[in-house]
């Protein structure tokens, strides 16, 4: 039993973990991830789509996988001579898909602000092999 002056520890509740916070809509596993093929390539052209002031047709090479032709919205970004000769990091295996008109045969990575809608490509910190495997 306590007396007057005695204090008595109550121990505090432990809350439970909480998971991270999810920073996408969904969460997806391992398994599919791993299924979206990334790989560096180098940029070796560009060009205006025609009637599109969003647009360039992007020729990149990705070594031994061989050349492919990528549609993305970034000339409002990156003049052609800033992107010529950059490595850059490629979705290798989406599904073509033709933007106005044009066929794309995979997709760059860029990241942008939501506030002012800056944008930066993916690049590697330094020069690897086109074609390399992304991980």
């Amino acid at each position: 039993m306590n007396t007057p002056n005695e204090t008595t520890e109550v121990p505090l509740p432990i809350a439970p973990s909480a998971p991270p916070p999810v920073l996408a809509d969904e969460e997806i596993d391992i398994d599919l991830f791993a299924k979206i093929k990334l790989r560096t390539a180098t940029i070796e052209s560009v060009e205006a789509v025609p009637k599109s002031k969003k647009l360039y047709r992007i020729q990149v090479d990705l070594g031994e996988h061989g050349k492919r032709q990528i549609v993305s919205g970034i000339a409002q970004h990156y003049t052609p001579e800033e992107l010529i000769g950059r490595q850059i990091v490629i979705v290798a295996n989406l599904k073509p898909a033709k933007l106005m008109g044009v066929e794309s045969q995979g997709m760059l990575l860029a990241a942008s602000t939501d506030s002012d809608g800056a944008l930066a490509l993916l690049m590697p910190d330094k020069a690897i092999p086109a074609g390399s495997r992304v991980r």
